[in-house]
């Protein structure tokens, strides 16, 4: 079927019941983006600078902060824009790059996290084949693969997606999503479909693989007081991040497919981009308050720069 579609300016509906208030929430989203910014940045760099911090753990989490700028970057920009624009449109192709972007690096951070599992399994329950199993070139492949099985598996789907001959432009959300353009389709296509329930099950298979190796973790830490304090320090942190992005994307996927639309329209917004504002700010506050390593580096540098300041201050009195 030929697509007539490439020209369809879409509406997005999120803001349609938010005209009164677009000068706060403006306000208030870019302070929201600053802060994912700053604090992801902060904790990027910091173990980049530190050559201590350049183990497979550490690497792991500043690909997974990184992965957050990048998701965030689909979404914040254009919903800064739709707030000063008395039209909420976008276009053909930026609603799909808008739904890979965002759609991808959810895939992606489940890709990190489970890395970030594999590794505290092997260190915590295999420590001896640690440093063979973790090489520098294996851990550069899991971390390539990480970025390139999202890219690709959300590529695939939408090249599928745009396919479609759609019959509609009318998109109720802040942003752009993959279902949401299938149901406006004149016709359901069985291969979009198929890719679409592949890649559901793609990333299943990581989060059976995440919940496997936690429960061979607790086992292991259950019957060593050492390997109890290992998980506590380094296991909690990636627990409590895996929590927050399960139940924010759960939140949002059964809410995009089961959802009542009799709720307010402003809770309907928070459920849409909770896990773009939720774990791209708690991941590095949680890691870089937890991690020792990360938290002495922070603070230590913070010192370092009083103390310079200080030296300065004397320097210029004596003068």
């Amino acid at each position: 079927m030929e697509n007539v579609s490439v020209g369809t300016l879409f509406t997005l509906s999120g803001l349609n019941h938010t005209v009164e208030h677009r000068v706060t929430l403006f306000s208030l989203t870019l302070l929201c983006y600053l802060i994912i910014w700053i604090v992801n940045v902060i904790l990027i760099l910091t173990i980049i600078v530190d050559r201590s911090l350049h183990e497979p753990m550490y690497i792991f989490l500043c690909n997974l902060c990184i992965n957050g700028l990048y998701g965030t970057a689909g979404f914040y920009p254009k919903f800064l824009m739709d707030l000063l624009s008395p039209s909420h449109v976008i276009s053909y192709a930026g609603c799909l790059l808008q739904s890979f972007v965002i759609h991808s690096s959810t895939g992606g951070d489940i890709s990190i996290l489970a890395l970030m599992a594999y590794d505290r399994y092997v260190a915590i329950c295999r420590p001896l084949m640690y440093h063979s199993v973790m090489t520098k070139r294996r851990v550069s492949l899991l971390v390539f693969f990480s970025w390139l099985l999202p890219l690709y598996c959300m590529f695939i789907n939408t090249i599928a997606i745009s396919q479609y001959k759609l019959c509609g432009s009318h998109i109720h959300k802040l942003y752009c999503s993959n279902w949401l353009i299938g149901k406006l389709a004149c016709s359901n296509s069985i291969a979009s479909s198929a890719i679409a329930y592949f890649n559901m099950l793609f990333y299943f298979g990581h989060i059976v693989f995440i919940v496997w190796s936690y429960i061979y973790l607790i086992r292991t830490c259950v019957k060593s007081q050492k390997n109890r304090g290992k998980f506590m320090q380094t296991c909690v942190p990636h627990l409590i991040s895996l929590f927050i992005y399960s139940i924010v994307v759960l939140f949002d996927v059964m809410y995009m497919r089961f959802g009542s639309r009799d709720f307010s329209q402003s809770l309907q917004n928070f459920i849409a981009i909770e896990f773009l504002l939720i774990p791209p700010v708690m991941n590095p506050l949680i890691y870089g308050l937890k991690l020792t390593k990360i938290r002495n580096r922070i603070f230590g540098f913070t010192q370092d720069k009083r103390k310079d300041g200080q030296c300065l201050d004397k320097a210029d009195q004596r003068r």
